[in-house]
């Protein structure tokens, strides 16, 4: 996935959950939107190097979107809405080619209705036509090389394992797939303290039949794609990659 026109940037200061103020090259200060709602604390630190893509549309109380923080030891896109796109590309060229065989067959339905409320994708299997719901999520909070979801608590989050499980009860396959959007996590596991009750709320769903998956971007100020997949720690049972029955 290539970035648009994207122009560096000093970080100053978050303003609230969405406004960051950031200074250019020449020194002026500006605002810029910020499309992910989590913490971020580990990423917004003043003095830090960010890439801004303008965005000139009519309305628009902010002149950038803030996409991309240059950390110590990697680049780290923010942008919450790219995991979809991601993981559609990524389908596509057949990265998912050990639990989502023959890519190109597969029926794309991108946020379908349930029952439950809106996941992100829904599936078909090309030669039974039995379902497979897709939830993602994006992660950008990585300590000690393992990448950890959530960075703040997610109610919402908890809702679509929930809903997941059900599917999978009701005779569909179903999979949540975090991803990563740095290259520098060695595994995934749930935050223990962000959300305490999220690790319980995954291991159930993983219990469930709900397919866990992680996987690490490659990120550069050209481009973003889903590189690799990531050992899922801290589920019942030893670590493994893509935790969850296949029935």
């Amino acid at each position: 996935m290539k970035w648009p026109s994207l122009v560096p940037a000093t970080f100053v200061q978050r303003d609230n959950r969405f406004r960051a103020t950031v200074r250019l090259e020449d020194g002026r200060t500006v605002a810029a939107h910020v499309p992910n709602s989590g913490r971020l604390h580990d990423l917004f630190v003043p003095g830090r190097p960010v890439w801004l893509h303008p965005a000139a549309r009519p309305g628009r109380k902010t002149p950038y979107d803030l996409l991309l923080v240059q950390m110590p030891t990697a680049l780290v896109s923010v942008d919450a809405r790219l995991p979809n796109p991601l993981f559609r590309e990524a389908l596509a060229a057949g990265r998912f080619a050990d639990w989502l065989p023959t890519a190109a067959a597969w029926q794309v339905r991108a946020e379908p209705a349930s029952p439950g409320g809106r996941l992100d994708f829904c599936l078909r299997e090309p030669d039974t036509g039995r379902r497979v719901w897709i939830e993602t999520k994006s992660v950008t909070l990585v300590e000690d090389g393992v990448a950890l979801f959530p960075d703040a608590p997610t109610a919402r989050g908890r809702r679509h394992l929930e809903e997941l499980a059900q599917r999978v009860a009701q005779g569909d396959r179903a999979a949540v797939v975090f991803v990563v959007q740095r290259p520098d996590a060695v595994a995934f596991a749930p935050h223990p303290t962000a959300d305490p009750a999220f690790p319980d709320a995954l291991r159930a769903a993983a219990r469930a039949g709900v397919e866990v998956y992680a996987y690490a971007c490659q990120v550069t100020p050209q481009s973003i794609t889903i590189a690799r997949a990531l050992p899922v720690q801290g589920l019942s049972g030893p670590s493994s990659q893509g935790v969850g029955a296949r029935r």
